[in-house]
Parts: C-alpha cells; sequence; structure tokens
C-alpha cells in the first residue's frame, strides 16, 4: 500500500490526469459526436500506459494508489448515469440494458488482473499493462471501423457480443510493440525482447479473441506477463 509520501506526492497529478482525460473523452464523446468504441478506449489506453509508467518509474505503491483514484472517478460516472459526459463515453450503448455494468465488470477485472500479475509474475506485471492496455484499445475501434469479419463471444450478463478478426490482428500488433518497448525498459536484450514480444503478442490475441466479453482485461493481462516472466527465465 502507498505511504503517505507516496499519496501526497502522486495523488494530486494523478487526480488531475484521471479527470482530464476522462473530460477529454466525454467531450470527444458528447460535443464531437465520435463512437463509444472510440472514446472508451482512448480513456482505456490513457489509463493504462499511465499505470505502466507509474509502475516503472515509482513503483507498484503509485499503480495501487492511481488505480484506487481511477476507480473512484468511474465509479462516481457509473453513480451518475445516463447523460453524464464520461459515463456516455466508456458504457457501450450496445451493452444495454447493462451499461454500467459492463464498465464495473472489466474495472473490477482491471484491478484483479493487475493484482494477480504482480503476485504471481513480479516484475513482469508492466508486461500485462501495456498489452492489455494497447492491444485492447486499438482493437475496438479498429473493429468498428474496418471489422468485416465477426464472430460470436460469451458474455456476462445475457448481453449480446462479438468481436472481428480485424479487430484482434490489431491486437497482435499493438501488443507485439507493448511487449517489445516495456521488456527493452525492464532490461532485456534486444534479441531476446523481440523473440518474447513475439510469442506475447501472439498469445495475448489468442486469449482476448476467446475471452468472456468484460473479462478480457483479466486474462490478458495475466497472460502477457506470465508469458514474457516465464520465456524471460528459459532464454
Amino acid at each position: 500500500m502507498p505511504d503517505a509520501g507516496t499519496v501526497l506526492l502522486i495523488a494530486p497529478p494523478a487526480s488531475a490526469f484521471i479527470i482530464l482525460w476522462s473530460l477529454l473523452s466525454g467531450w470527444l464523446k458528447t460535443a464531437k459526436g465520435l463512437k463509444t468504441g472510440y472514446t472508451r478506449k482512448i480513456f482505456h489506453f490513457g489509463i493504462f500506459t499511465m499505470a505502466g509508467v507509474l509502475h516503472i518509474y515509482l513503483g507498484l505503491p503509485a499503480v495501487v494508489l492511481f488505480g484506487v483514484l481511477t476507480s473512484a472517478w468511474v465509479i462516481f460516472a457509473v453513480v451518475r448515469g445516463e447523460g453524464n459526459p464520461f459515463f456516455e463515453a466508456i458504457a457501450r450503448e450496445t451493452d444495454r440494458p447493462r451499461r454500467s455494468f459492463f464498465v464495473i465488470i472489466p474495472l473490477l477485472s482491471t484491478a484483479l488482473g493487475g493484482v494477480a500479475s504482480n503476485i504471481l509474475f513480479p516484475g513482469y506485471a508492466v508486461v500485462g499493462y501495456l498489452v492489455a492496455g494497447w492491444g485492447d484499445a486499438v482493437a475496438e475501434p479498429v473493429g468498428v471501423r474496418f471489422g468485416k469479419h465477426k464472430y460470436k463471444v460469451l458474455s456476462l450478463g445475457g448481453v449480446p457480443a462479438v468481436r472481428s478478426i480485424e479487430g484482434s490482428l490489431s491486437v497482435l500488433i499493438a501488443g507485439f510493440f507493448a511487449c517489445l518497448i516495456s521488456l527493452l525498459i525492464i532490461g532485456l536484450s534486444p534479441q531476446n525482447a523481440l523473440l518474447i514480444s513475439l510469442a506475447v503478442a501472439f498469445s495475448a490475441t489468442v486469449t482476448e479473441a476467446i475471452s468472456t466479453h468484460g473479462l478480457d482485461n483479466l486474462t490478458v493481462q495475466i497472460v502477457a506477463s506470465g508469458v514474457a516472466f516465464y520465456l524471460s527465465r528459459i532464454l
């Protein structure tokens, strides 16, 4: 858990970032008419990336604090409900009548995935943050814009859910670069980082494709971190 010094240092700028990023997402949705498939993932990308940056430079306590602040702000938006710009930016219309449910479930699965990755694969949780953050962030917008080959996936709450092959391929590409960058920062050699990133990207893509709607933030984080962790000990 973060100590008092970490809270005083991180809480003000972290809160400002979360609020400003949510305002941007809400503005793009309500003022510019951007589809929720885009605005939801803009927020997703920013939060996961910032979590990775905080983990690398300030450690896990800073990430825990950032996660608590983000969760509080998201829950506030859910309580405000329909009509709130931030809620409209992150709650898919296609998830009706369970729009709030499919905001809270990914939030919980993100937290659980981060906790599990840090416990099971120490030192490599940041790989999960960035692969899940970047891969999932591009999958839905690519699917919305270019998705022609759809496939159904399991879903909680009885809400139909589909993904696309085009979106899944974007997970492969974004996941590769996210993993490569994180492994190079961690300190792996370029050769090992490249080989591991290929394996992680493929594993994350398959995992995202078969994961139940709403739970991919959990599964992709754990798989990406785990594959990177074990392969780094083999190579």
